[in-house]
């Protein structure tokens, strides 16, 4: 005698299923060779039933790919972000920036000194202190002695004086 499904094997099916909440191929594929093992000789499964089911299997399969490739293009697109804010924050070294201090939330300032990424977050070093990235509210310029304020250095320009000098 073949013994069909019963009610204990489906609701130990069933809690398993929900127990997991997600089922792979691999749960899908155990389902049908369990149904197809267990079905009634006498009255088997149409061949479109099994068509239907090995065509959810096939769509199962696709959206998993899918769903890989889709991650697989998050990570990329977190990388190029990452690498963006990291290229944006080695522009700034040397220049002189305002940010809001993350405790206080006072405005502050100071010349960045270097760029780091630390646990996939992007800080500027200034005066000695690592600031967020995302802190910084204004970028005031270059740090120098003064003369590129004005663009103009009378020693190195060529230009004589009134004297001839």
């Amino acid at each position: 005698m073949i013994e069909g499904i019963g009610l204990e094997s489906a609701a130990n099916s069933l809690g398993k299923a929900q127990g997991s909440q997600n089922l792979d191929k691999n749960a899908f594929t155990q389902l049908l060779v369990t149904q197809l093992q267990n079905q009634d000789p006498l009255s088997p499964q149409s061949n479109e039933e099994l068509a239907a089911q090995l065509a959810q299997f096939s769509s199962l399969e696709q959206m998993e790919l899918v769903n890989e490739n889709l991650v697989g293009l998050a990570r990329i697109e977190q990388g190029n972000a990452l690498v963006d804010q990291i290229t944006g924050a080695s522009a700034l070294v040397g220049k002189n920036v305002n940010y809001l201090d993350a405790s206080t939330g006072e405005p502050l300032g100071g010349e960045v000194e270097y760029a780091k990424v630390q646990d996939g977050r992007v800080f500027l070093g200034i005066d000695g202190v690592d600031v967020p990235l995302s802190q910084v509210v204004e970028i005031l310029g270059d740090v120098g002695d003064g003369d590129e304020i004005t663009g103009h250095d009378d020693e190195h320009t060529g230009e004589k004086d009134e004297d001839g000098l």
